[in-house]
């Protein structure tokens, strides 16, 4: 199941030689569990960085942020990283494969990291990649598999654990438009399987309009367009 998301008054900001340079100023949001939403912005508009903040990968300077019952500017240590392995899927532009283990092997290799029994594992492996239909590829490493099957196992990696929250930070951005579609179906597939909470980081807005609602980053401040 999904988990509702709740920014008030959330900011941030870097120090670039000396100066602050604020990123999000003062944000509001509001996500239903099971909510399908777009994030759009220019380059240097904050979306990376509140893809950060929700992952529980940088810390909100001020305001409050909630998934679900965290409260994300009070986790710390390991109960900040458990947080991140039960709650937290992220599907990366980049796929994040590691070369020199095969499909199933890299889900593996996520699943030891969130503490999954060894004789768990491979039957987890399996299943997630039956669910983004590559159970043939299982024993292939990155380099003998075409781009958009890269990013199907970097999708049944972030699922292997049954995220409640996933994050997907231009998923598409490396694909042809033939691929970026199946892509997508794929993933708003697995949405709806699972009533999982998906949050899309897009520069597409083709991309952007499939979901259910579309949130622009402007000047800081995020605009709800849709």
């Amino acid at each position: 199941m999904g988990v509702a998301v709740s920014a008030d008054h959330v900011t941030f900001s870097y120090r670039s030689d000396g100066t602050e340079v604020p990123v999000l100023r003062d944000l509001h949001m509001e996500l239903e569990p099971g909510d399908y939403l777009s994030l759009m912005g220019s380059s240097g508009a904050g979306k990376s960085t509140l893809l950060g903040l929700l992952g529980g990968l940088i810390p909100p300077q001020s305001g409050t942020l909630l998934v679900g019952d965290h409260s994300l500017s009070r986790l710390r240590g390991r109960r900040l990283a458990t947080y991140r392995r039960a709650v937290i899927g992220f599907i990366f532009q980049n796929y994040g494969l590691v070369d020199v283990l095969t499909a199933a092997e890299n889900i593996e290799l996520a699943l030891a990291l969130s503490g999954v029994r060894r004789a768990e594992r491979a039957p987890r492996a399996r299943d997630a990649l039956a669910a983004v239909e590559l159970s043939h590829r299982a024993g292939h490493r990155p380099a003998r598999l075409s781009g958009g099957e890269r990013q199907r196992v970097a999708i049944a990696r972030a699922l292997a654990n049954e995220p409640e929250l996933v994050l997907a930070d231009e998923p598409t951005g490396n694909l042809d438009e033939a691929t970026s579609h199946s892509i997508l179906e794929l993933m708003e597939r697995v949405h709806r399987d699972r009533a999982c909470t998906l949050v899309v980081v897009t520069h597409n807005s083709a991309v952007a309009a499939r979901a259910k609602r579309c949130y622009v980053l402007r000047d800081g401040l995020l605009v709800d367009v849709a």
